[in-house]
């Protein structure tokens, strides 16, 4: 029995000893996977931070490199932009001033071939201004007038504060009859003495002679007034000045300007219709358009232009269609055509919704009439309701 109970004592003895070394051993290994992993991780996470942070400070630097790039890519560009429109100022300056030369020499070479004496009268200083507005009238036309001056054109004292203080000229331009000294010259001399708003012209009145009377109005103009631009418009058109006044300053640094709304329409052989084209073999194949050119109820040329009619006026030929003739003149030139769809708006409701979206046009009329129809009854109707307020051309900024 001693013997059989040492046996089993051993063999516990020896069970404990394996569990306290299997204990021992175990405690070992965590102790070892601490020592040698904890380290590793740390130094994992502090390169990964100094990534991180060589990542973040790159892409600031891109950051600051691109902003600098782009504020240098827009200084760049507004020089680019000022020295452009400081190269127009000095093209359109001295195309005015050959212009002014030319004219010079043209007006006293008619004195000298006319056998007139050249006074100090000859070559005064003419008036300043911005825009000299002729609306285009007839001796029948008595009613129309009154209808423009009761809507968009002011009267008396503010027509001519207008002049002095704005620059703005507005003239009803008219000739004279066949037979000199006639009633119908001495009515418009009576409404002049009323209204003193008229710009008599050196010419024949009469439909078909509208193209010369369109000469002469420029020639005349360009006499009188040194303006930047130059307004042809009809008597049965609404005109928002302030309107007309802002669009005119947008192209004033630019040579040479034609502004209007630019069409092409067919030339007419048919000698049965309005505007039948007596010259129409000039333009080539039977059913061909004209050339660019703005339709004749409204536009505006630049004092460079005016003063070119001004100088060649003899020679400058004249088509059946006084737009047209305009258009023709200005072929072979180096013209800036500026296409201005404001400046040929309908009637209500097209130009009252366009007022009410904030497209104020510069002038309206009816296609279908090329002008007002029945423009004496409508245009203050017109004026009410797409008119741009009276005060509007007071405070716009040439």
């Amino acid at each position: 029995m001693k013997g059989k109970g040492g046996a089993v004592d051993r063999r516990s003895s020896a069970r404990w000893r394996v569990l306290v070394l299997c204990t021992f051993c175990f405690g070992l290994g965590m102790l070892f996977t601490d020592r040698f992993w904890t380290a590793p991780d740390t130094s994992n996470h502090i390169m990964s931070q100094r990534r991180r942070q060589d990542q973040e400070l790159q892409l600031v630097s891109e950051d600051c490199n691109t902003k600098r790039k782009h504020g240098e890519d827009k200084d760049i560009m507004g020089e680019v932009t000022k020295t452009h429109e400081a190269i127009q100022l000095l093209d359109k300056s001295i195309s005015t001033l050959q212009m002014e030369l030319a004219a010079k020499r043209s007006t006293l070479e008619r004195l000298r071939s006319s056998g007139s004496p050249v006074t100090s009268e000859s070559s005064q200083p003419r008036k300043k201004a911005f825009v000299v507005i002729g609306v285009n009238t007839a001796f029948s036309s008595r009613k129309r007038r009154d209808s423009v001056r009761e809507s968009w054109m002011p009267q008396g004292e503010k027509l001519q504060q207008l002049e002095e203080q704005k620059g703005i000229v507005i003239r009803f331009t008219i000739g004279h009859s066949a037979t000199s000294n006639s009633i119908l010259d001495k009515a418009i001399d009576s409404e002049d003495a009323q209204h003193h708003d008229f710009l008599r012209l050196d010419h024949v009145e009469g439909y078909h002679e509208l193209s010369a009377k369109t000469k002469i109005f420029f020639s005349t103009a360009v006499g009188i007034w040194d303006a930047d631009f130059y307004v042809k418009v009809d008597d049965d058109v609404h005109v928002n000045l302030g309107m007309l006044a802002t669009t005119l300053a947008r192209h004033k640094s630019k040579p040479r300007t034609y502004i209007g709304c630019m069409k092409s329409g067919p030339v007419l052989a048919d000698k049965n219709v309005k505007y039948h084209e007596p010259e129409y073999w000039k333009f080539g194949e039977e059913g061909n358009k004209y050339f660019r050119h703005a339709t004749g109820q409204i536009y505006a040329i630049s004092k460079d232009l005016a003063t070119y009619i001004s100088i060649n006026q003899p020679i400058l030929h004249k088509y059946a269609n006084e737009d047209v003739s305009l258009g023709s003149w200005f072929i072979g030139l180096e013209v800036n055509h500026i296409d201005e769809r404001n400046m040929c708006c309908g009637t209500p409701p097209d130009c009252e919704w366009k007022g009410q979206a904030g497209n104020v046009c510069v002038a309206s009329f009816d296609w279908s009439c090329s002008g007002i129809c029945k423009s004496v009854e409508r245009i203050k109707d017109v004026h009410a309701r797409c008119g741009e307020g009276d005060s509007a051309v007071w405070s716009v900024l040439i």
